[in-house]
């Protein structure tokens, strides 16, 4: 059965922005060098006398700037405004502006309510407002970043590889790869020692390259691989030392060789908010002669720690005592990191390509800004991404509103709203929820930016995405209420798995075709399953591979790489309707469409002319089949 997709009418009234003679309406983020048109065209039987733009830097005290009348035409009223983004923000050139525009009818006043930063309503108060985020003129972010595949690598359980390794007397192996379960406590909250190892090292990476490069694979961002007492390395005990049990400093420096044979380059993880109390820096248990802040008052990293009461009571991260946290407005500390022949210039040097900074909203403003000059100094196409879980543009964290998109400090954030919005959109088979996610996001971020995000649909701090899409499928699949007993050895049928790839589908290619770049977590692509922390862990099935869903990442990584409008290509929203959403990338002439059908019926999608469908290599019918995705192109 077919049905026609809907459309909804024009809203009035309608708003445009330009710059350089370019409509950018569906930008909302612009280097500080750029003068902004603003044009509103309100229809004459809303009863507007005048229209005004109400704006204020963040923080400071509203200002209006009356709008131009320009003419009268056809039953619309034109208004224009221009805008330097200097004007009226104390900090200067760049900032974060919010704005709405008001249309005066004598009696009343109607104010813009925006719900997605891009389309708006009609109120009789103020509402939502536009946000506008200017950036440093000089702003730039990699390009050799934009258009690759990333893949994400969880060490200790990707491979086994073959190459010398150290063996501590701490470190507990499995040597179950196949059917082994991580390590994991009675109940979550519980304390557990996660020194249980399967055995996964930089060999094995080193091995696995050429598996990698036939999913496209260009970018490489490892787990934490510095030593640290964990398998998951986020305690680090020592910055300058590449963990022996993932092969040390050898096979570090020809992972780094090997991939950059293959067009890879390695991003590392930088986890500089905290170490581990098993350090060289807090040394907690006397391990490394008693030269770190918690044995010796007058050790040489004592500022690097607040102590509350010395040495039992101290801040850490979140509280977990393990993991004390740094303190960076410690200069020693601070320099360490960012400074000359610190840690971040070390590994650049070594050359990787770049760095994914965890828990970034709990480094400082001048943390980050210290280490993009260092990072950029050194290799000007470094990349630097930050773990942010919500739209960067306007966070705020801990009372601070952040800056990382001005242009001093990020490059790319994790998309996480990118992964709720898709996660959403087939939970309920509503378009307006993803198509809202991508108008924020794409209009929130300078146009650098959306190209360089890291798309993501699951990590290391979450359920597998199969799990999640499984429980969408079948509420029996959810792990919600079981213990973690239950949820170890949980796993779908048959029938659930085949639900779940068929939504996993749709939103790898999602994933893969919006602005951006996709980051597949180690095995989502042979439909590794797995709950909370530490189940979404597991080994890599190698060998037992699903082979269809892995044919047709391939295929994906393959479409990315053909078609060069997915590096740097516009966007544009084209339809949202029920459970179908289309959008257009384009790119000097050339245009790629996107259709995703998450409703129950086959939906028709005429367009003007022949196309073929990228992923079947089949000429295109016309129609998109029910919950089934289709990449576009013309012949």
């Amino acid at each position: 059965m077919l049905t026609k997709i809907c459309s909804e009418g024009i809203s009035s009234p309608i708003i445009t922005k330009t710059v350089d003679g370019r409509d950018v309406s569906e930008k909302s983020a612009f280097p500080s060098d750029k003068r902004i048109i603003f044009t509103v065209k309100a229809p004459r039987h809303l009863g507007a006398s005048a229209v005004v733009m109400r704006i204020n830097c963040d923080g400071e005290c509203d200002r209006d700037i009356p709008l131009r009348f320009e003419d009268t035409s056809e039953g619309w009223d034109t208004y224009t405004a221009e805008l330097f983004p200097a004007d009226g923000c104390e900090d200067g050139y760049e900032g974060l502006f919010y704005y709405e525009f008001l249309f005066l009818r004598g009696t009343d006043t109607l104010f813009t309510d925006t719900y997605n930063n891009v389309d708006f309503e009609l109120s009789g108060k103020s509402g939502g407002r536009f946000r506008l985020l200017i950036s440093d003129k000089g702003f730039s972010t990699p390009e050799w970043f934009r258009g690759r595949v990333m893949y994400h690598i969880f060490v200790d359980r990707f491979c086994r590889g073959e190459g010398e390794v150290a063996k501590r007397d701490d470190a507990v192996m499995n040597p179950d790869w196949e059917r082994g379960i991580p390590q994991y406590p009675k109940q979550n909250g519980d304390r557990y020692t996660n020194n249980m190892f399967f055995g996964g090292n930089l060999w094995g990476v080193i091995e696995k390259l050429d598996y990698l490069a036939s999913l496209g694979v260009g970018v490489i961002y490892l787990s934490p691989i510095f030593k640290a007492y964990s398998n998951h390395k986020y305690d680090t005990g020592n910055y300058l030392e590449i963990d022996g049990m993932f092969g040390g400093e050898a096979a570090f420096d020809k992972l780094v060789e090997e991939a950059g044979k293959r067009g890879m380059k390695i991003i590392l993880d930088g986890v500089f908010n905290h170490t581990g109390d098993d350090s060289i820096y807090f040394d907690r248990y006397g391990k490394y002669g008693g030269v770190g802040a918690y044995s010796d008052p007058s050790s040489p990293f004592f500022g690097w720690y607040k102590f509350k009461n010395y040495p039992s009571d101290y801040e850490s991260w979140w509280g977990i005592d393990i993991l004390p946290k740094l303190n960076h407005s410690n200069d020693t500390c601070r320099e360490f990191f960012v400074g000359r022949d610190g840690v971040v210039q070390k590994y650049l040097e070594k050359g990787i390509g770049g760095w994914r900074l965890d828990v970034a909203d709990e480094l400082s403003d001048e943390f980050l800004d210290g280490l993009r000059e260092t990072a950029k100094a050194t290799n000007p196409e470094a990349i630097i991404i930050g773990e942010v879980w919500e739209n960067a543009a306007d966070k705020v964290a801990y009372g601070r509103r952040r800056r990382y998109f001005g242009g001093r400090q990020l490059d790319s954030v994790m998309n996480y709203p990118l992964k709720n919005g898709i996660v959403e959109y087939l939970r309920y088979g509503d378009a307006e929820i993803l198509g809202d996610t991508l108008k924020e996001l794409y209009s929130s971020y300078p146009e650098n930016v959306c190209h360089s995000l890291m798309n993501i649909l699951g990590t290391h701090d979450t359920e597998r995405i199969l799990s999640v899409l499984g429980s969408i499928c079948d509420e029996s699949v959810s792990g919600d209420g079981l213990s973690n007993d239950e949820l170890a050895t949980k796993r779908m049928n048959t029938d659930q798995r085949a639900a779940a790839e068929k939504l996993l589908r749709m939103a790898a290619v999602i994933q893969y075709t919006v602005f951006g770049v996709p980051s597949v977590f180690y095995g989502d692509e042979v439909g590794v399953e797995g709950y909370h922390d530490p189940f979404c862990r597991m080994p890599f099935p190698w060998g037992r591979e699903d082979t269809d869903l892995l044919a047709f990442y391939r295929r994906l990584g393959q479409i990315r790489a053909e078609n060069s409008v997915f590096a740097d290509g516009s966007f544009k929203i084209t339809n949202t309707c029920g459970g179908f959403i289309s959008y257009l990338r384009e790119k000097n002439g050339c245009s790629v469409r996107i259709a995703v059908n998450r409703s129950e019926e086959d939906m028709s999608f005429p367009l003007d002319g022949e196309y073929t469908e990228l992923i079947s290599g089949e000429d295109f019918d016309g129609t998109v089949k029910s919950n089934t995705a289709v990449i576009l192109r013309r012949k």
